[in-house]
């Protein structure tokens, strides 16, 4: 069961204008981005453990953050990181692992050897979800994104004492959930897209996930992730016209579209992300 519900106002992003806190004064800071689900992670893990007064929220301006943050805090210079007990540590997976381990408050991992077994394979698989998710945009979302999102469906409800990956909520969902909120976002407005389409689990999943409070809270405008989606590939859409041409006597359908390939640094939340698109020009395919 999730700890008490606590509704607290997001601090003020700390751009390169702003001081540092008072660094490794004890205090546990978790260093954070309102927009980077890398980083959504271990603010879902913390608010469902109810730690929000035990760490503090640290949100930075990716776009302009402060020097001091590379500096004297993580020089990786990306987020997330936790600074706790004298030390920083860094990157999602480990830190949702560290907060669970860790600190009190719900366990988010079970301990039936079955559940952990699955749950440490799904984990795995996070990379290869992502990574492809993103790749798809510069490709055939349509066909590219099937054999991850079906990976996930056919994942769900293995065990039948809850609606999540290991029967109740656990590191699992909470490593999926950001990267799928997007996409399903961002799919469907630039492209019309549904993730969910003939994928009943994977949809009644994103429904039980959005009762949850602590992800709730970190949750930003949908209108603000397609934004977001668009500025770091540098167009203003991606543009994919599909449009039907009957040629011949015969009539076949044909399926034109104009392709585009991308090249591009998927660096979560590094800072500095270069994407440069070439038309190739038409190309015309049986449908």
């Amino acid at each position: 069961m999730a700890s008490p519900i606590v509704v607290e106002e997001r601090p003020a992003l700390l751009d390169a204008t702003a001081d540092p806190p008072a660094l490794f004064d004890g205090t546990t800071r978790l260093y954070t981005s309102y927009v980077c689900p890398f980083a959504q992670r271990v603010w879902i893990t913390r608010n469902f453990k109810g730690l929000q007064e035990k760490i503090k929220l640290v949100p930075l301006d990716l776009g302009n953050r402060p020097a001091w943050y590379k500096e004297k805090v993580y020089p990786e210079n990306k987020v997330p990181a936790l600074e706790h007990n004298g030390k920083i540590i860094g990157e999602s997976l480990d830190l949702i692992k560290y907060l669970d381990n860790t600190f009190e408050g719900p366990s988010l991992y079970p301990e039936d050897h079955a559940k952990r077994e699955f749950g440490d394979e799904l984990l795995k698989y996070t990379d290869t979800f992502v990574k492809t998710m993103y790749m798809s945009l510069k490709g055939d979302p349509f066909r590219e994104t099937a054999p991850v999102l079906d990976y996930l469906e056919n994942a769900l409800y293995k065990f039948d004492d809850g609606p999540f990956f290991l029967g109740q909520l656990s590191l699992v969902d909470i490593a999926y959930i950001p990267f799928v909120e997007r996409f399903q976002i961002v799919l469907n407005e630039l492209l019309k897209c549904d993730i969910t389409a003939e994928r009943p689990k994977l949809s009644s999943w994103i429904e039980q996930m959005n009762k949850i409070d602590g992800y709730a809270q970190t949750k930003i405008d949908p209108k603000e992730i397609v934004e977001i989606f668009k500025k770091k590939f540098m167009v203003s859409h991606i543009i994919r016209i599909y449009f039907i041409d009957f040629i011949g006597s015969r009539g076949e359908l044909h399926h034109l579209f104009l392709g585009i390939r991308s090249s591009f640094s998927i660096s979560g939340c590094l800072g500095v992300n270069v994407c440069w698109f070439s038309v190739l020009g038409m190309k015309t395919e049986l449908v």
